[in-house]
Formats: C-alpha cells, sequence, structure tokens
C-alpha cells in the first residue's frame, strides 16, 4: 500500500510541477485530457499554482482546463461504449474504483445526467463516470451537456477563488472546496429530485 502511495505521490508533485514549466498551458491540456479517462491525479493541481502565477489569466486557464476536460469525457465515453469489456473494466479495476460500477448501473438510466454532472463538479471521480456512460450508455447529448455545465462550474470556481485569494486559495480550498461542491450537488439532486416528484416523471 505505501509503494502505492508513494507512487501516486510522486505522479502528484511532477503534475503539480508541470504547472512552473514554460509550455505549462499545453501540460494543462494534455492533464486535463487525461484525468477525464484515466489519469489519477485532478486538474486542480495544476489550476491552482498557474494562476496564482499568472492570475490575470484565470479564465483562459479554466477556459483550457473545461474544454480539454470535456473532451477527455468524451474520450472516456468512447472507450466505455467501444471497449468497456476488454479496456475500460480492467482500468476501473486498476483504479479501484470497481465499487461503483453496479450502483451506476442502477441508477442511471433514470438519472443518468445528474450522475455526470455531480462527478464533474464533485470529488466524485469523473473518469469513472465518463467511462461507464459510455458503457451504459447515458445518451450523448446529456452526457455532453452535464459535463460541460459541470467541468466549467468546477474550474471557473477554482479559479475564481484562486484569483481572489491568492496564496491562500490552496488551503482554503483543501478544507472547504470538496464540501463546498459536495453542498452544491445535494442542493441541485435535492432540487432534481423534487421536480420529477412534482412532474409525476
Amino acid at each position: 500500500m505505501q509503494g502505492r502511495l508513494k507512487f501516486l505521490d510522486d505522479w502528484y508533485e511532477k503534475t503539480k510541477a508541470l504547472a512552473r514549466h514554460r509550455r505549462a498551458m499545453p501540460s494543462l491540456a494534455a492533464v486535463s485530457f487525461a484525468e477525464s479517462s484515466f489519469f489519477p491525479i485532478p486538474v486542480d493541481v495544476m489550476v491552482i499554482p498557474m494562476v496564482q502565477a499568472a492570475p490575470q489569466k484565470w479564465w483562459k486557464i479554466a477556459g483550457v482546463a473545461t474544454i480539454f476536460s470535456v473532451l477527455g469525457g468524451i474520450f472516456g465515453y468512447m472507450i466505455g461504449m467501444l471497449f468497456y469489456e476488454t479496456i475500460a473494466q480492467p482500468l476501473l479495476e486498476m483504479l479501484g474504483k470497481t465499487e461503483y460500477m453496479d450502483k451506476f448501473r442502477e441508477s442511471i438510466n433514470a438519472n443518468g445526467a445528474l450522475w455526470v454532472f455531480g462527478a464533474g463538479l464533485t470529488p466524485f471521480p469523473y473518469k469513472v463516470i465518463t467511462i461507464m456512460s459510455g458503457a451504459v450508455p447515458v445518451p450523448f447529448h446529456v452526457f455532453m451537456a452535464a459535463s460541460v455545465l459541470a467541468r466549467s462550474m468546477r474550474f471557473f470556481a477554482v479559479a475564481g477563488i484562486v484569483r481572489l485569494f491568492g496564496q491562500q486559495a490552496e488551503r482554503i480550498m483543501k478544507k472547504h472546496f470538496g464540501l463546498f461542491t459536495i453542498g452544491v450537488f445535494i442542493l441541485l439532486a435535492a432540487a432534481w429530485f423534487g421536480y420529477k416528484a412534482l412532474s409525476g416523471h
């Protein structure tokens, strides 16, 4: 277990170091794409120091992270749709996310958009949902709408907080951001189910 944690910690530090590279923006695009389907380190690890270094570019950094994260999500969706048994299932097992499979399959037909949105916004692993969305499948237009909304909300919120609070932002987000996004998702989920209950759907 310690070896595995050391491996992930090394990846974390190397990913964070990319934010200080002279080609940080292309690196951010690559990490954002990869994180949506197989890379285990969250994109925020790069977004935070990049905005701290260039706060005037916070919107551009958030935009690049959003666009390439959604493109990576489409790649994950295609893996799930075309190669679930040969690639996606072993990949999810390697990431230790197999416990989400059955739960997701049970509720995806009724609440697919909510699952995608929640994974895109909160600390829940988005890569699991992109792959499973293609495997079930979630209608592609629903997957896209939920992904664009959730990923843009997340990365623009992270970049905006760093723009406002500077060096204190990383400490604030480590302590509160996960709970904040989960709280937002719970409120939106409650509204979603309330609407469905009242409308009889």
